[in-house]
């Protein structure tokens, strides 16, 4: 099973600066525990801030890496050209993005002859086509998502299921509502993975390393 991290320092404790830090020790704590991709998602930032923010994570995870000898990609939602200078992995893209972005974000990293990794969030049909070109989608929301604004209502494990073999061969994950729970009903619906925010902010996620991983993987 993939697990995919989302970033959102605004559900952390303290004031801006120690936000930011416990996000960068929680991205390395990921990456030890055998996290795949960690999204960095922090798109209130200037970019300016995002790009330090950004190149912090990255280090705290390459560090984490040398130690356990595992691969973590993390992604920069934000520009293609930030994510490649602070040598994260690739981006990922908002709904609707268009194969045009996949096409832009790719066109970057060949610049500096390397393939990047780029996820796309996806909620429709329509949404999946549009997406042609990325390495793994994010369909959303599976679940009942709860938010400050309300209830999002969930599309349910028939439309994943369906996403799924829409996407055929690439990648889905599973989000919206996610949780160590009905993570096992995600895969066993044909996603590769799960992508969530308050999932890894405690332990629970660590428990979802113990069940049997798919063998397509998005490329590197």
């Amino acid at each position: 099973m993939l697990l995919y991290a989302i970033t959102n320092r605004h559900l952390l404790p303290g004031d801006e600066n120690a936000k930011r830090d416990r996000l960068v020790v929680l991205a390395e704590e990921w990456a030890r525990g055998g996290v795949d991709t960690i999204q960095l998602r922090e798109k209130d930032l200037p970019l300016r801030e995002l790009q330090f923010l950004a190149a912090r994570i990255v280090q705290a995870v390459r560090a984490a890496e040398n130690k356990t000898r595992s691969k973590t990609r993390v992604l920069v939602n934000g520009p293609a050209q930030l994510a490649l200078d602070v040598g994260a992995d690739g981006v990922h893209l908002h709904a609707n993005a268009g194969p045009a972005a996949v096409r832009a974000a790719q066109q970057v990293y060949a610049r500096a002859n390397l393939e990047p990794v780029i996820s796309a969030a996806c909620h429709s049909p329509d949404e999946i086509r549009q997406a042609h070109g990325a390495s793994l989608l994010l369909f959303s929301p599976v679940f009942e998502k709860v938010t400050l604004q309300g209830n999002t209502r969930g599309q349910g494990l028939a439309a994943l299921r369906a996403a799924v073999d829409l996407a055929n061969p690439t990648p889905v994950l599973a989000l919206g509502g996610v949780n160590e729970k009905n993570a096992v009903a995600c895969v066993q619906n044909g996603a590769a993975g799960v992508a969530a925010i308050r999932l890894f902010l405690g332990e629970a996620w660590r428990a979802l390393l113990q069940i049997p991983e798919p063998s397509v993987r998005p490329s590197s």
